[in-house]
């Protein structure tokens, strides 16, 4: 009888081209030599493969997300970022304010499975004026018009306590209130910089130029965190967080603002120095204050919407605090650029 094994093994194995059968005629041993190759050849991808994916594992574990496809939506959302900045800027507002209003619809959810009386509808509402205002009126305007959006979030949560009369204590409805006065000032309001940043004369760049100061800082920061990270920074907000990592990011924040700064805002080298390491500090307390959110909370990420990253908002909680941060340097050095 014929041993199905061997049958297998026939139907699985390719057969001989035209070449390899000549071959085959003048030297019988040809096609033992090619299938010998062949599964050589296999048995090294398998093994590239297998030893790719250790070493991804160990970065994953290290990291705590995963690397690779982190990267590879980070790239497409910098490439979204870029062209909305530079060919046609008010586009960038199409991008913004819904990355904006996600986060904080996410970040309001987070608090409801808390235990937190949070409204999600009144805070989007109030996300959306506030990011708005930012781009079509005043400063002075963007201000009052952002107090306004408190006072109305704040006593839209009073009243509907009032309606729910469900016996909370006053300490727990006193907290809530606070909360929903906090959500439109971390989020929407500090995001609303961006759009008060990028309507200025060349705004646009020194949007782009925090950016990449972010994204050299976090590239630093995981680099050197796990070629040296030995002492944690934070270790009871951030675990994984190190010294060794926090200076790598300084480096590179600030070898990537000075060279932004001479290369594209042609302002001077020193203010591209200290633009990065303003920055860097700004990022520094928002990541390490989202954490200490997040810990408050206890959760490790807000959403799983952007796989490999967590939540939008773990993704902006570096570039809130710093788009004052930019909008301020902006005012303070552009006068040397345009002089």
């Amino acid at each position: 009888m014929t041993d199905p094994s061997d049958s297998a093994a026939t139907d699985d194995a390719a057969p001989p081209s035209r070449g390899e059968r000549r071959m085959a005629e003048h030297n019988p041993s040809f096609q033992a030599h090619v299938r010998a190759a062949r599964s050589e050849l296999e048995q090294q991808v398998g093994k590239a493969r297998a030893d790719f994916e250790h070493v991804q594992e160990r970065i994953n574990e290290r990291t705590g997300r995963n690397l690779l496809l982190a990267v590879l939506i980070s790239l497409a959302i910098g490439a979204v970022v870029l062209g909305s900045l530079l060919f046609v800027k008010w586009l960038f507002l199409l991008f913004a304010i819904p990355v904006c209003l996600l986060g904080l619809f996410e970040f309001s959810r987070a608090l409801q499975t808390s235990g937190r009386h949070v409204d999600v509808w009144p805070q989007l509402v109030a996300g959306l004026v506030i990011m708005a205002s930012g781009f079509f009126v005043g400063h002075w305007t963007h201000w009052v018009i952002t107090f306004a959006a408190i006072a109305f979030v704040v006593v839209w949560r009073m009243l509907a306590q009032m309606v729910a009369a469900d016996g909370r204590s006053y300490g727990e409805v006193l907290s809530d209130v606070l909360v929903a006065g906090f959500i439109p000032i971390y989020v929407p309001f500090l995001a609303s910089f961006t759009l008060v940043l990028v309507r200025q004369d060349q705004g646009e760049y020194w949007v782009l130029a925090m950016i990449v100061t972010v994204v050299a800082a976090d590239t630093g920061a995981y680099a050197s965190g796990l070629a040296f990270g030995r002492h944690p920074m934070a270790p009871r907000i951030s675990p994984k967080k190190t010294w060794e990592g926090f200076g790598g990011a300084a480096l590179a924040a600030a070898l990537a603002a000075t060279l932004f700064a001479i290369f594209v805002l042609r302002a001077p080298a020193w203010a591209g120095a200290v633009f990065g390491l303003v920055v860097l500090a700004s990022a520094t307390i928002g990541d390490l204050g989202e954490s200490m959110i997040k810990r408050d909370m206890g959760i490790k990420d807000m959403s799983s919407w952007l796989p490999g990253h967590g939540g939008v908002l773990d993704r902006l909680d570096s570039i809130l605090p710093s788009a004052p941060a930019a909008l301020a340097l902006y005012f303070l050095f552009f006068p040397l650029v345009s002089s």
